[in-house]
């Protein structure tokens, strides 16, 4: 969850009329001349400067740190009062209609001493907004890039502050690609201290987990903007492989799967519903003695796990399968098989394997008025692949080809979650039809408030348009168009209760498999 925020301020508000107005000055020691030339020469070379009035530093990237910044302990302690005060589930409160009208001010002379020391030329536009961090409130992985923002500032105004409280900001090094890699340096918010930065395309940060209950870690923070920088172009990360399915007798299915789900005509019951909601979650998917051999697997520790990143993107473990024990292996192979295919292609009505009633199929049925409205619905479903290519295995430049390109694929993984994992939705970002299925193990005692849930919107919105929470032995499956996005909700530390009913768990795993037409 974010911090609750208010943001932004229109400039050149005064203060109400009638109200008396405290002015607030920032710290004097910073403008002293000799000081002020020390700090520009620093920034320009690029190293690194210490004074007791202010730091600066370059690793991971340029950024300053300014203790007392505010000399005036009444016109802070007012501004907090006020910020408490407000109700922080607003959108759209100025920050300038405060008593505190100094406030403006204050700002606009930090900015000029700001330009004259960096040597940027920054715009009159200050960007503002109050945050307020509370339990299990986070900020994850960006850089902060939009249009023309330059220099990004924080003021804290916490009460005393230590690690143990979270709620650092965490400064991120690169790889070769400028993508995030790891935290290598943790600024302790305190109170009456401005850190500052420069906006780039490396400037990675978040504003980790607060961990305290009764401590809210309150800011001012914003930009100042001036030329934009140059931006190197996007890095697109490799795609991830895709593979037909693997052949697998279906007496496979006979020794997995929920006798229930292998009856046709459920599956047709199945296939109605998924087609008029895109989704459906298939409880008891495995037999009894399959789950509870997967799960025991899991929980014996013989797994080799690596992190998924970049951090900007996602922050989970996710299963070497060469190393796989034998039942995990199998169940792998399982999502895979053909007869899986097939069964989903039931399940659906999506054109997953051949023996699936494709397009033509149901337009003969419709000419011969044989066809029922399950039909009509699997071909709305399929028809958009066809029609709309994506740019991945079912795409080929070449008409000739097009019995390759409509094989089925699908593309799957074993992701371990703990506390602090998630994924983000990015900039590049794809998006194409898909069908996702996810199946969950190690649930016991979970709860929404924990997160790692499966969130759907869509694109350009932030409204949900669908949440799948982890529950054990559970099949979801969700059929997502061009304009669905995912993400998995950051676990938070509340997610540590699940340990006092279950000693053993510290998370939960999932088998994640996009199968595409």
């Amino acid at each position: 969850m974010n911090g609750k925020r208010l943001a932004e301020p229109r400039p050149g508000r005064a203060g109400k009329k009638g109200k008396k107005e405290v002015m607030a000055e920032f710290s004097a020691a910073v403008t002293e001349e000799t000081l002020k030339k020390q700090v520009a020469e620093a920034w320009i070379r690029r190293t690194p400067f210490r004074h007791e009035a202010i730091v600066m530093d370059m690793d991971p990237f340029l950024h300053c740190v300014i203790p007392n910044f505010i000399p005036s302990q009444n016109f802070l302690e007012g501004l907090q009062k006020e910020l408490l005060n407000l109700d922080f589930h607003e959108k759209y409160n100025d920050l300038y209609k405060f008593q505190q009208s100094g406030w403006k001010i204050l700002f606009e002379d930090f900015r000029a001493w700001l330009s004259d020391t960096s040597k940027i030329d920054l715009e009159s536009t200050i960007d503002m907004s109050c945050a307020k961090y509370e339990f299990s409130d986070a900020l994850l992985c960006h850089d902060d890039e939009l249009e023309g923002r330059r220099i990004a500032f924080i003021l804290y105004l916490v009460p005393p502050w230590d690690r143990s409280l979270g709620g650092t900001l965490d400064l991120y090094n690169v790889d070769e690609h400028s993508q995030p890699k790891q935290i290598v340096k943790s600024l302790i918010p305190s109170w009456n201290t401005l850190v500052f930065f420069e906006v780039s395309p490396v400037s990675f940060h978040q504003v980790s987990e607060v961990l305290s209950e009764e401590k809210s870690r309150l800011s001012i923070s914003g930009w100042f903007h001036g030329p934009s920088l140059t931006r190197p172009p996007n890095y697109f990360e490799p795609l991830i492989p895709r593979s037909p399915h693997i052949p697998q007798d279906h007496e496979m299915l006979y020794d997995w799967i929920n006798p229930t789900y292998l009856d046709m005509d459920y599956q047709a019951q199945i296939q109605e519903e998924f087609e008029e909601r895109s989704e459906i979650l298939l409880k008891e998917f495995l037999k009894p003695e399959k789950f509870a051999a997967v799960c025991g697997a899991l929980e014996k520790g013989d797994v080799k796990w690596s992190i998924r990143g970049p951090p900007n993107r996602r922050f989970y473990e996710k299963a070497e399968e060469s190393m796989l024990p034998d039942t995990l292996k199998d169940c792998m192979e399982l999502f895979r098989s053909e007869a899986l295919f097939l069964l989903l292609s039931n399940f659906t009505g999506l054109k997953l394997h051949f023996l699936a009633p494709s397009e033509e199929d149901e337009m003969e049925d419709i000419k011969e008025g044989e066809a029922g409205s399950a039909a009509e619905n699997i071909e709305e479903g399929t028809s958009h692949g066809s029609s709309e290519p994506e740019n991945n295995h079912a795409a080929v430049s070449n008409s000739s080809q097009q019995s390759k390109s409509s094989v089925p694929t699908c593309q799957g993984e074993l992701r371990c979650w703990k506390t602090g994992h998630y994924t983000l939705i990015h900039d590049n970002s794809k998006t194409e039809f898909a069908l996702d299925l996810l199946l969950y193990c190690g649930c016991e005692g979970w709860e929404p408030e924990y997160g790692g849930f499966t969130s759907y919107i869509a694109k350009g919105e932030d409204e949900e348009l669908l949440t799948v929470n982890p529950e054990n032995n559970s099949l979801a499956l969700v059929y997502r168009d061009r304009e669905t996005l995912k993400f998995v909700k950051h676990i938070n530390h509340r997610s540590l209760e699940q340990k006092k009913t279950f000693p053993n768990r510290t998370g939960f795993w999932d088998f994640s498999f996009v199968y595409y037409e």
